[in-house]
């Protein structure tokens, strides 16, 4: 396998900057084959003009045309087979089994947003027709329908090299939408990313799109700051850190012309077991939890890193058959120097907290960039004094907050910052005894779940993966599932225009056959 290492630009590859990186493997700190060029402004105004230029055409291309690309991105993906699979294993230190399962992840988001522009009621077309006779004012003919927003950028992740990254979900909502994408790969992926670019394009040239309709770029801080200012970008979607997602939806705010947002930033997905479950139940989800504590080196986005409860019974029971589940865990390699060195730092800051005791740690890792998982606890009172314990460490560990009834219980979910999940567990007697508590989270998290576990989101119409600040940059949004497509679009209404001048979705004979509300009822 050769990498040509250059940026990819409405189709043309093209390497002007004299600016490189290289892909490093997480386990053995070794540089991979390939030296990645990253682009200029002038590469990046390139492909913001080609996309501004793609954005005519591809804004009218019919569903069905888009929906025959986006399962193209997806049969030239799985085309690549194991160069693809390799290379991303080498890159992350990912397993091959995780990886075959986000490749299938990736493809399957891009079919269900071709189902979904098929469909076609997603365009939410309302028609109010004409009262003439209506007084003492006649009522227009008023039409209104949903359009692409114009051109995207999508910044991939570290974490999910496949399903959040260059043909993630937010390629795939971006595209669907109608907007052309211009994509930066993560710098920790770059091979991973431009084998998949190269697919995009390839479907792109094979369904007829027009070239700027998809670019990817290699870029740092300073490439992405150029990007995101950029007067022809029209919205962002981004999957990372808080610090990052919230610089770059500042530069956004900033600009002349302020663009939306939408960024994924993370989460500590408390975990709430109540009373009577715990007495009862208790240690028999500790298994499950340290699963789910430790799944994918705890580098999701949906770990549990809260767990918490309001009484003490049953929870020795609990934290004993953690301890010894967490204790058993054996390290593994994290995805790169940076994310190892922010969990050592995270956690040792954790450790030596006043009122924070560990609870069980795993034993450390000889190899480069393994992680140790670790369970802690702390009392209510202290967490709710201090804010930064809520502070994500993103990594295998899990801090348990005691609380002492159900004062303290209502007081931690009152100070809880926006999260992506909050899970429950509780009984009939629990729930007669926390009335409030479901309508209380959420107001602080975009998925509620009754039992189970956070890890694993399901890619499909109902699911929500977003939350209120810090989680996300705009609670209303979702990244994953059909209603992402929502972020890329705008209402548009059109006033007593003749039938013919108006789009299909709205037009009287419905040639789209889609479902719409006419006259206050959805036909």
């Amino acid at each position: 396998m050769i990498l040509h290492g250059k940026n990819n630009i409405a189709g043309a590859l093209s390497a002007q900057g004299s600016q490189h990186i290289e892909a490093i493997d997480p386990a053995t700190q070794q540089a991979l084959p390939g030296i990645f060029t990253l682009a200029t402004p002038v590469e990046i105004d390139q492909a913001l003009d080609a996309a501004r230029e793609a954005f005519v055409e591809y804004r009218r291309k019919s569903p069905q045309q888009i929906a025959g690309f986006l399962t193209a991105i997806g049969e030239h993906i799985l085309a690549l087979g194991p160069v693809l699979i390799d290379r991303t294993m080498a890159e992350t230190g990912l397993p091959q089994a995780r990886l075959e399962g986000e490749r299938g992840r990736t493809v399957n988001q891009l079919n269900l947003f071709a189902q979904t522009l098929l469909e076609g009621s997603w365009v939410q077309a309302r028609i109010d027709t004409a009262l003439p006779e209506r007084q003492p004012v006649p009522r227009p003919d008023v039409r209104s329908m949903l359009i692409p927003i114009g051109p995207v950028a999508v910044f991939g992740a570290s974490n999910f090299p496949l399903a959040f990254s260059v043909a993630g979900g937010d390629t795939a909502s971006a595209l669907a939408a109608g907007c052309p994408v211009i994509a930066k790969a993560h710098p920790a992926h770059p091979g991973a990313s431009e084998l998949v670019a190269g697919a995009i394009n390839t479907a792109a040239a094979q369904c007829g799109m027009p070239a700027g309709v998809f670019s990817m770029i290699h870029g740092d801080v300073d490439e992405s700051r150029y990007l995101v200012q950029h007067p022809a970008l029209k919205a962002v979607g981004f999957t990372g850190s808080l610090r990052a997602g919230r610089a770059l939806y500042d530069l956004a705010a900033a600009r002349p012309e302020p663009i939306p947002v939408y960024a994924e930033m993370g989460s500590v997905n408390p975990v709430f077991i109540l009373p009577d479950y715990l007495k009862n139940h208790g240690a028999g989800i500790a298994a499950g939890l340290c699963g789910s504590i430790t799944l994918g080196v705890g580098q999701f986005c949906t770990n549990p890193g809260l767990i918490i409860t309001s009484d003490t019974a049953g929870l020795p029971e609990l934290l004993d058959a953690l301890g010894q589940q967490i204790g058993n865990t054996p390290p593994g390699p994290m995805l790169n120097a940076g994310i190892h060195a922010a969990y050592r730092s995270g956690l040792e800051r954790l450790e030596h907290h006043a009122g924070v005791e560990i609870i069980a740690k795993a034993q450390a890792s000889t190899g480069v960039n393994g992680a140790a998982a670790a369970v802690l606890k702390v009392p209510a009172a202290q967490f709710i004094a201090d804010e930064s314990l809520q502070e994500e460490v993103f990594g295998p560990s899990s801090l348990v907050v005691v609380g002492r009834g159900a004062d303290d219980l209502y007081r931690i979910v009152e100070q809880l910052h926006g999260q992506l999940t909050a899970t429950v567990y509780g009984t009939g007697a629990d729930f007669l005894a926390f009335p409030d508590l479901l309508d209380q989270l959420a107001q602080k998290a975009g998925r509620l779940l009754f039992g189970g576990f956070p890890t694993g989101v399901e890619v499909c119409d109902a699911m929500v993966h977003g939350g209120p600040y810090p989680a996300t940059t705009d609670a209303r949004s979702t990244s994953v599932g059909t209603a992402a497509i929502f972020r890329f679009v705008r209402p548009v209404a059109f006033q007593n225009f003749p039938d013919h001048l108006l789009p299909e979705a709205l037009r009287d004979g419905n040639p789209l056959e889609i479902r719409r509300r006419v006259d206050g009822k959805w036909v």
